[in-house]
């Protein structure tokens, strides 16, 4: 039997991981079906959107693994 000993810091992390690539694979398959489907304008205004935000939540996801390995590392 095995238990699991992830502390919930390191629960909440690999969560954000998932939710954060799960939602840039959805915009990357919005932004390709925009322009497939001729709807470029749509696609551009997407990838500006995404863009102010997504690097915003990758630098705070970053900061959070690095918080979180070192907090795995001192336990």
């Amino acid at each position: 039997m095995t238990t699991n000993n992830y502390s919930p810091l390191f629960r909440l992390v690999a969560r954000f991981i998932k939710y954060f690539l799960l939602m840039s694979l959805g915009i990357a398959i919005a932004y390709t079906l925009a322009n497939v489907l001729g709807a470029s304008h749509f696609g551009m205004s997407l990838v500006g959107i995404a863009f102010g935000w997504f690097w915003r939540l990758g630098v705070m996801l970053l900061c959070l693994i690095a918080v979180t390995m070192i907090y795995e590392s001192l336990r």
